[in-house]
């Protein structure tokens, strides 16, 4: 009879064999659902080695959603959140007030539901430096996680340019946050509550794969995970 790390095993095989399947057919919303659901299982029973090797078909899923997402003609800035039977266009939206960071988790949501490829980033009001603060925002095990960056507004409407620079500055601000000297279980949990805050970049997957993969082996830390009081994702 197998024991519940033996069946937490064989579920997640399934599930990321079910996940290469979805990314050959280039159905890459169901690869990455799959994947998401095989690192819920795999965490489960801390089998880090699993966990390491579901991050590669997690970052080729997001990589050509991403890919989609920018060569979409379309860019939207809002302040309102879409209606509940809008249809969003593939493409790259910016979150701007009266609308606030946790609001671009709803967006990507929407879009998750509607399978539309879309990268979202969410900004603040302009700083008396004349910077825009982008943030953004994950659930976090006690509060929520949020790591905030300052970058030059763009001429005009932002291009695709803009938001790739962006992003990828945002996820190096995010690796740098996650907390450490911890445990190499902590690491894993933090990196991936950074990760739901800024899910498209791809050196944070990278950073979470060598984490899982430092964990391989490691004493399950005893002590309960603490982190210091966050930013309030609902103010500016």
């Amino acid at each position: 009879m197998k024991t519940a790390v033996g069946k937490k095993a064989d579920e997640t095989d399934r599930l990321m064999e079910k996940a290469s399947e979805a990314l050959a057919r280039t159905e890459y919303f169901e690869a990455e659902t799959l994947c998401m659901r095989a690192w819920e299982a795999a965490r489960a029973v801390n089998d880090f080695e699993r966990l390491a090797r579901i991050c590669l078909p997690l970052q080729e899923a997001r990589r050509q959603r991403r890919h989609e997402a920018c060569d979409a003609p379309t860019t939207v800035v809002l302040n309102e959140l879409p209606g509940p039977k809008q249809k969003l266009a593939a493409g790259r939206y910016l979150i701007e007030p009266p609308l606030v960071g946790i609001d671009v988790r709803t967006l990507r949501e929407i879009a998750d539901r509607q399978r539309v490829p879309i990268m979202a980033l969410a900004r603040e009001p302009l700083t008396r430096a004349g910077k825009w603060p982008i943030v953004g925002v994950g659930t976090g095990m006690r509060e929520p996680v949020v790591v905030r960056i300052q970058v030059d507004p763009p001429q005009g409407t932002p291009s695709v340019a803009w938001f790739m620079a962006t992003q990828e500055a945002l996820g190096d601000a995010a690796i740098a946050k996650a907390p450490k000297p911890v445990p190499a279980d902590h690491h894993v949990d933090d990196l991936m509550e950074h990760l739901e805050a800024v899910p498209d970049h791809e050196k944070l997957i990278q950073a979470l794969e060598a984490a899982c993969r430092a964990a391989v082996g490691q004493p399950i830390s005893k002590s309960p995970r603490r982190r210091p009081i966050m930013d309030n994702p609902y103010s500016f």
